[in-house]
């Protein structure tokens, strides 16, 4: 079963509130969200990606997204699959992000 708009956008604002350590932005301005999935039996799963491959602050980010989606009633246990296609680019990031770090 497909979750509905009103549970991803629930998830998607709840993820506002996990911030990229290194560039000061939550993950969804940065673009680095790619889908949110949500099962019937409470399984969340994000599919994502970091702003580089060595990032050391990836297991920090992980435990972020589950602590945030946690938060919400219907997620009992949350799964975080970091893919590296497609590649994450500047071009993802919100107008917001791209202000804020002065990227053009």
């Amino acid at each position: 079963m497909a979750i509905d708009q009103d549970m991803k956008d629930s998830m998607y604002g709840a993820l506002e509130n996990v911030i990229d350590p290194e560039l000061g932005i939550d993950i969804i301005n940065l673009g680095l969200v790619y889908d949110v999935d949500l099962n019937e039996e409470g399984l969340a799963t994000v599919t994502m990606t970091l702003t580089s491959m060595g990032c050391p602050l990836a297991p920090v980010i992980v435990d972020q997204v589950k602590t945030a989606l946690g938060e919400l009633p219907e997620v009992k246990e949350t799964e975080v699959n970091i893919v590296w296609t497609p590649a994450w680019s500047k071009d993802m990031m919100s107008r917001y992000a791209k202000m804020a770090l002065g990227v053009r």
